[in-house]
């Protein structure tokens, strides 16, 4: 059976980390559904159009294997705002299934909400402060129990890379590490 991933987008969200996350994850096998909160064409960060398969709303009651965050600014703003998603990440922590952020969005999305209390966590460089300090990590990508963070755009690949070892093992993420020409 496939492993199903939800990635949330929104206007302004990163496309690299984005698309980063989507590609590896569907390279690996797993089912990503792109959903938008707001509409289904979103402007990325740097004014790409991301087309989405579906809105956040058509995905509540869905149970994911992993929600995944990509960041960006104002993106990661306007996923913080969405109710239904954070409705969705908090099922998705107290199931003990994988949630994951990149970027703005550990600090700006999941620390407000609750969804980092007492978990280890790195983002982004500059909205560093805005994590709890005793939990603040300086690594490119951290897993703490069912929740994978890492620091932005130059870390994508490795994010995306982890949660497929994650999701799917070892062999699988060396396999489709290699087939991209990343790592050893």
């Amino acid at each position: 059976m496939a492993k199903k991933v939800l990635v949330p987008i929104a206007d302004g969200s990163e496309e690299i980390e984005a698309v980063c996350i989507i590609d590896t994850l569907r390279r690996a096998g797993a089912e990503v559904t792109v959903a938008a909160v707001g509409r289904l064409q979103v402007t990325a960060s740097r004014g790409v159009k991301i087309a989405a398969d579906a809105t956040i709303a058509d995905c509540r009651g869905q149970i994911y294997d992993c929600i995944a965050l990509p960041g960006g600014m104002p993106g990661a703003e306007h996923l913080r705002d969405s109710a239904e998603l954070i409705e969705m990440l908090k099922k998705q922590k107290q199931a003990g299934r994988f949630y994951a952020a990149i970027c703005a969005a550990p600090a700006v999305v999941l620390q407000p909400h609750g969804l980092l209390e007492q978990v280890r966590a790195t983002c982004y460089p500059a909205f560093r402060n805005k994590l709890d300090l005793a939990y603040a990590s300086d690594e490119r990508v951290v897993i703490d129990g069912n929740c994978v963070t890492s620091q932005g755009p130059g870390t994508a690949i490795e994010f995306a890379l982890k949660l497929v070892e994650l999701l799917f093992g070892t062999e699988k993420a060396r396999q489709v590490g290699a087939a991209m020409v990343v790592g050893e």
